[in-house]
């Protein structure tokens, strides 16, 4: 592969991990609201079923996707935890 080649793909990486922050930034908004929504109404920061739900439903999507969905999973649950440490910090702000 020549050098404008591999140059084009990392171009092309370096705009999908800056698509893959900003989407991060857009759900962790929501979260945020959910959070606020949760402490306002005396609700548990985690919801194990919802995330279940979750873990199943993206393994799904990443087997179709073509991508790993232990992968996927471990990505989910990193994400599920930094949420509920948010939330639980949230509730705590407010109690």
């Amino acid at each position: 592969m020549s050098h404008p080649d591999l140059q084009r793909l990392r171009n092309s990486i370096d705009n999908i991990d800056a698509a893959l922050i900003h989407m991060l930034a857009e759900r962790f908004k929501c979260t945020q609201a959910v959070g606020e929504y949760k402490a306002t109404h005396s609700l548990p920061p985690a919801d194990p079923a919802r995330e279940a739900a979750q873990i199943a439903r993206l393994r799904g999507l990443a087997q179709e996707a073509r991508l790993d969905p232990d992968f996927a999973e471990k990505f989910l649950n990193f994400i599920v935890k930094e949420v509920i440490r948010h939330h639980e910090a949230i509730a705590k702000s407010k109690g």
